[in-house]
């Protein structure tokens, strides 16, 4: 049978098992139909979004699905060695074609992996691999051949009379060095391959040889001409950036420091210590950023990075050694959606919200729905939806799903004051699905019945409606909660306890 997910078809089900799910990460978004359609349209159009309202109305979900709405990211950022000033690292921006291209070569230049016992005697014995009494094959690591118990190291004692001698003292005390392993890292020779002699290079891979044959050395040194940079930016990289919460440094990248700066053959040359930010990595694709407004001044870089398209990374510790380093162009063509909380909107500033509404949208969530049968086949959606990604709960009987609906509809008249709706405050509706699933696992029960979502709406209190209803009110709680000591060393409870109980009664 098809999953259903109509209202009209409810009674039909056995349980939320049977409820439709859409791939779609945008329509699994639910009760915010502007919102949604101007997610599809940002996506389309690479505009910039701002999403005001209250926590969980589904802010950052939109976030998310309009990221998986963007073609894959095309490009890879990349940090290039500047042999004129090495303070100046150079920005690279390579097409998606080129990349690929790249790791072509060094797949063709990593060689052929072989077993130590297909490799020459001579050479498998010079890495390590053969013992050279018995002939037995090993680890490199081991230093005395399990075959015959003798050590594996090269030493010529024959024409040496004091070679028993040293030999003894090397074993020793390479015998207190158990992580150095016998042999060479690599053995250089030739062969003879159609007709020709070519030089052939055999390496240590852990318990197996690497062979490059002189195609593999070709493109190696080739690779190796190009080593003098670094990837900051992948290509292949999550579209969607979240950056509620960072901090400066996080959110414009940074130099990190060396104690010994860039000094040949010491230090870090100062293209290796690159970091790049959120708004770098977030190039191609989504920046999200909830509480925007605790940015504080920060915001005004984020206007930079958008107006700009372009934004430097520069060491931010004036301490530190990458203070004076500086790599200029590095792209960051992101989509910004940033959010807050009502309250919160005149903390967002002025030039930064002018970028985001002349280059995208500004919109108020919503916090109800009216409570139709078209809406209510959503609320049997979304409670699918939080079982599904829970992985932790049975699924919901029908009965249970009405309840569910009849305490959305509750919420809606208490919380905002809307008759005949449904709340869209789904994160405290996904809290409770959870408090009721865990009563229905604790039972081991198969499904969520309405005495496990009866339990749950008791235990889904606030604390203060849990104190009040104890004590009578939230200060009183807090005077049988503090010490007197504690009342007399804090002229803030005394001066604020009438405040308190007429806001908390």
């Amino acid at each position: 049978m098809e999953p259903l997910t109509a209202w009209e078809a409810v009674d039909t089900l056995n349980d939320t098992s049977e409820v439709h799910i859409p791939s779609d990460p945008l329509a699994r978004v639910i009760g915010q139909e502007e919102a949604i359609e101007l997610a599809r349209l940002a996506a389309r159009q690479r505009r910039h979004l701002l999403l005001v309202g209250p926590p969980g109305t589904g802010k950052s979900m939109i976030a998310q699905a309009l990221a998986l709405h963007l073609p894959a990211p095309r490009h890879e950022v990349r940090v290039v060695h500047n042999p004129e000033n090495p303070e100046r690292p150079m920005a690279e921006v390579l097409a998606e074609d080129v990349v690929l291209s790249e790791t072509e070569s060094r797949a063709s230049a990593a060689g052929e992996l072989i077993d130590p016992a297909d490799a020459p005697a001579n050479v498998s014995q010079k890495l390590g691999y053969r013992c050279g009494q018995c002939g037995g094959l090993s680890a490199p690591s081991e230093r005395t051949c399990p075959q015959c118990n003798n050590s594996k190291l090269e030493i010529d004692r024959s024409n040496n009379p004091f070679g028993d001698l040293l030999g003894g003292m090397l074993e020793s005390a390479m015998s207190v060095m158990p992580q150095t392993p016998v042999g060479k890292e690599k053995v250089t020779t030739t062969r003879m391959r159609r007709g020709k002699e070519e030089v052939v290079v055999f390496e240590r891979a852990g318990d197996r040889i690497r062979v490059l044959d002189q195609k593999s050395l070709e493109k190696r040194r080739e690779l190796e001409m190009t080593s003098n940079r670094k990837v900051i930016v992948p290509l292949k990289r999550n579209p969607f950036v979240m950056a509620t919460g960072a901090s400066e440094t996080e959110l414009l990248g940074d130099v990190r420091h060396d104690p010994y700066g860039g000094h040949q053959g010491l230090g870090t040359p100062p293209y290796e210590r690159v970091v790049a930010g959120a708004v770098h990595e977030a190039h191609e694709g989504v920046l999200f950023i909830d509480e925007i407004s605790h940015l504080g001044q920060t915001q005004r870089y984020i206007l930079s990075a958008m107006q700009e398209k372009y934004f430097p990374i520069t060491g931010h510790n004036p301490q530190s050694a990458g203070a004076s380093v500086r790599v200029d162009s590095v792209p960051c063509d992101f989509i910004l959606v940033a959010a807050c909380n009502i309250q919160d909107l005149e903390n967002i500033l002025s030039p930064l919200r002018s970028r985001i509404s002349g280059g995208g949208y500004e919109l108020l969530m919503d916090t109800a729905m009216p409570d139709n049968d078209a809406n209510r086949s959503k609320y049997l959606q979304f409670i699918a939806q939080e079982i599904q990604m829970d992985g932790r709960i049975p699924h919901a009987g029908i009965d249970t799903v009405k309840g569910l609906v009849k305490e959305g509809r509750r919420r809606a008249r208490d919380w905002d004051d809307h008759s005949n709706h449904l709340t869209l405050r789904l994160r405290e509706m996904g809290g409770l699905i959870r408090a009721a699933g865990d009563q229905a696992a604790k039972d081991g029960s198969g499904l969520i019945e309405p005495e496990h979502l009866e339990r749950a709406l008791r235990r889904a209190r606030s604390v203060e409606d849990q104190i009040r209803d104890r004590y009578g009110s939230y200060m009183k709680g807090l005077s049988k909660d503090v010490s007197e000591s504690q009342k007399e060393k804090s002229p803030y409870y005394m001066q604020n306890q009438h405040i308190g109980d007429q806001m908390f009664n």
